[in-house]
């Protein structure tokens, strides 16, 4: 295993012509800085079309790098071909050879270096119980669930003892039970083998349980890279604010307001008002429009006699082992709290609503940034 180091990669396709019109493509990527630690579990995460695909494929050597290097371990490999870059690629599609049963897909990449039989049957079968794929060995493809192609998959990535593991979106063909199931199998084959691997996702919940770090991206642009817990209570802006969590960060439009000399946060559609906290007393003042953000899980229904807000429920949904409820705060714009409580709440009654104002989090209206508190 290997770091990994991205060094102000840049990515733009070749412009292209129509007629005599010249279309000059943007950049895929944008000066993309990343260093990912020896034997760390990376998450790349973002919607379609951010770049994080470009990206893996940049670090595969599937594509050009326009501008930058990347190195793995202390070697530039830029301009190596991808089969002496010592990595091990899984893609999303399972891309197993029909003809072949399991044992010779995964052996496939051996026999392609001219190693002895007697290696390679002791290799795949060093690998197969890792990916609990032992008992398959024999069977075609055509045969195997789509959890049990992506095991093999990842197992014929692995059998070459890579330095760097890429995963690309590994599990956005299987159902929901499944991908729950080979998520934890992945979390544990990464401590065993401890390779240092990059994984592709537009699934937040994938990067969160898996990653080590998260790379969020967006636009072609690294927005923030930390920790999961940095990125869910401390997000940079209001792109990765929503983009974690679920359900999302509330992220509303505010005017800030003064009563008896304190601060609050004013929702004028619904005549909701919440305290601003002492920590942004200095960077907020009365008449300022920001928007403001709360994570659902930091709202709470109180009792009608205790401090709070008076709201009413616009959208009440019951999901068994949690409640959601969804106060209108705009037009289109509503507020979500989480409760565990049996209670079912009507449309249109009335509630009072509690906030954890620690919690909270605000962001400048123009450009997203999240406006820090001083320290």
């Amino acid at each position: 295993m290997s770091q990994l180091v991205l060094q102000n990669v840049f990515k733009r396709y070749e412009n292209k012509k129509i007629g005599r019109k010249k279309i000059v493509n943007d950049y895929a990527v944008k000066d993309l800085c990343l260093h990912c630690e020896e034997g760390e579990f990376v998450g790349i995460l973002g919607p379609s079309g951010c770049g994080k695909t470009t990206t893996l494929r940049m670090v595969a050597g599937l594509e050009d790098i326009t501008q930058g290097d990347i190195f793995i371990g202390d070697r530039k490999i830029n301009n190596l071909h991808p089969k002496d870059r010592n990595i091990g690629l899984a893609f999303e599609d399972y891309a197993l050879y029909p003809p072949m049963n399991v044992y010779d897909n995964i052996a496939f990449n051996l026999r392609a270096k001219n190693l002895a039989e007697a290696d390679i049957k002791k290799e795949v079968m060093r690998i197969a119980p890792l990916m609990k794929v032992e008992d398959l060995l024999e069977h075609s493809p055509a045969g195997l669930s789509g959890g049990q192609k992506q095991r093999v998959n990842i197992a014929r990535a692995l059998v070459r003892k890579p330095k760097v593991l890429l995963l690309d979106e590994p599990l956005s063909h299987l159902d929901g039970k499944m991908r729950q199931v080979l998520r934890m199998e992945i979390k544990r084959l990464h401590k065993e083998i401890q390779c240092t691997t990059i994984i592709v996702t537009h699934d937040q919940l994938e990067a969160m349980s898996l990653a080590d770090r998260i790379a969020i991206m967006k636009d072609g642009q690294l927005q923030q890279f930390g920790t999961p817990l940095e990125i869910y209570d401390n997000p940079v802006n209001e792109f990765v604010a929503s983009f974690i969590g679920e359900p999302p960060m509330n992220i509303t439009k505010v005017k800030i307001t003064k009563t008896n000399g304190h601060l609050f946060f004013y929702f004028p559609m619904c005549d909701l008002s919440i305290a601003v906290p002492t920590k942004y007393e200095s960077v907020l003042k009365e008449g300022m429009e920001v928007k403001m953000g709360v994570r659902p899980t930091d709202l709470f229904v109180v009792d009608m006699t205790a401090m709070g807000s008076v709201t009413q429920v616009g959208v009440f949904e019951n999901l068994g082992d949690e409640r959601r409820i969804s106060i209108e705060v705009g037009e289109d714009e509503y507020l979500t709290l989480i409760t565990t409580d049996e209670r079912r709440y009507k449309v249109g009654e009335q509630i009072k609503l509690a906030v954890n104002e620690e919690k909270t989090h605000v962001f400048d209206i123009d450009t997203g940034n999240r406006i820090k508190p001083k320290q």
